[in-house]
């Protein structure tokens, strides 16, 4: 490879000088930051306008409705999307959209604690044209409402049509009229173990308490969802029955979404996020951010490449010289310095070219100096490593500097 060639890709012109790639790269940085954060907390933002049968939907088939008309009369609803947030006393309701769904867990949070149990009842599909809107397909089968809880507990649930008639109550738990119609086809529930709550005008049961606990199962979903408490009637009544299952003067209502599916995501990604983890994340960032302005103004520009093999003689002595020492025969140059020297000094002081030897070294040490040639020279010879030479060397050279002064 030609220097030229090496220098003219170094010389920071072109699309990737040090600007642009600064610039890169901070963008790239930014960019896997965001991602983090928003794989961390993107379960926590979904809205939950999803067509479902839940608290946050604005659906027929959803709750929304509800939770905001007991938010308007000063009930207090929270939207619980973590389990632990269940051992509130005051009264759960859950919404499972099928049979599938474990609500064993929420279950044995609430344990004791009164809870109403809303099973689903239809089969929808999404509205292509009205976002978080659904279409009726049809009636769910059967065996979905009777496999929410199973099988720790068995119901059987059958539909019947009895539009417009009065629903009764015959439970001390609720006031004896709440006032609630049946739609037009009404989803009733039997089964062993459990009380009666709300029945049709033939004693099926509509609302049912499980015997030996407080969970309450309604199987009729449109008594509460946002097409049922449409009518004002409806949601009177659907008020004075959370009043009246809230037995406990809780100062809220709680409503779940776990259930489906929309609850906040437990991951240690997102524990890097939160209290008291995010000073340390903070700090891990500054430190990066320091480290990485380090790296790039701390040394400078970066050095030119260098060839593999240099130019010129310099480079072929430190080649000769490396290629000496690690052969180990540097003491045996002893006597080829020790003749550079002499004949180096003969020249200097002029004496004549007929001097050979041991006549030269006497000339060599009849020249005033401090230590005389002859003892250098031997002291030079007889070195057997590399530091003994270096000295002998150093010392031979300050007495031909102090002769030819």
């Amino acid at each position: 490879m030609s220097e030229i060639a090496i220098r003219g890709s170094a010389d920071g012109q072109g699309a990737f000088n040090r600007g642009t790639m600064l610039i890169v790269t901070a963008v790239g940085v930014l960019a896997f930051i965001a991602m983090l954060v928003l794989g961390a907390y993107a379960p926590d933002l979904r809205s939950g306008k999803n067509g479902g049968a839940h608290a946050l939907s604005n659906a027929a088939t959803g709750f929304s409705g509800l939770v905001r008309l007991a938010e308007a009369t000063g009930r207090h609803p929270r939207i619980v999307r973590a389990t632990n947030q269940l051992s509130d006393e005051a009264l759960a309701v859950i919404t499972p959209e099928s049979a599938g769904t474990d609500l064993s867990e929420i279950l044995e949070r609430r344990g004791p604690r009164v809870t109403l149990l809303i099973l689903p009842k239809w089969w929808t599909e999404r509205d292509q044209k009205r976002p978080g809107w659904v279409r009726i397909r049809d009636l769910l089968p059967a065996m979905v409402p009777q496999g929410v809880l199973a099988p720790a507990y068995e119901f059987k649930i059958s539909r019947v049509k009895e539009k417009g008639t009065r629903l009764r109550t015959v439970h001390p738990v609720a006031p004896k009229e709440l006032g609630f119609v049946s739609p037009e086809i009404t989803q009733v529930l039997t089964g062993k173990d459990i009380e009666p709550v709300i029945v049709d005008r033939r004693g099926r049961v509509v609302l049912a308490k499980v015997r030996d606990g407080n969970l309450y199962v309604l199987a009729e979903p449109d008594l509460l969802n946002n097409h049922g408490i449409a009518d004002a009637r409806q949601a009177q009544a659907a008020l004075a029955l959370l009043d009246a299952l809230n037995s406990t003067d809780a100062g809220s209502i709680l409503f779940d979404v776990t259930a489906n599916g929309l609850g906040h995501s437990r991951s240690p990604l997102k524990l890097a996020f939160d209290p008291p983890f995010t000073a340390v994340t903070a700090i891990i960032l500054v430190a990066l951010l320091l480290a990485g302005w380090q790296a790039a103004v701390r040394f400078g520009d970066p050095r030119p490449p260098q060839r593999a093999i240099a130019f010129g003689k310099s480079a072929l002595v430190e080649n000769s010289a490396a290629l000496i020492r690690k052969a180990g025969r540097e003491a045996r140059l002893a006597s080829r310095y020790v003749d550079t020297i002499r004949y180096r000094a003969a020249t200097l002081l002029s004496l004549p070219s007929w001097l050979k030897g041991d006549e030269l070294d006497e000339r060599l040490d009849a020249v005033p100096s401090q230590v005389k040639f002859s003892e250098l020279a031997a002291a030079a010879i007889s070195a057997r490593h590399r530091d003994e030479l270096l000295i002998a060397a150093r010392r031979l050279n300050q007495w031909l500097e102090e002769v030819s002064a």
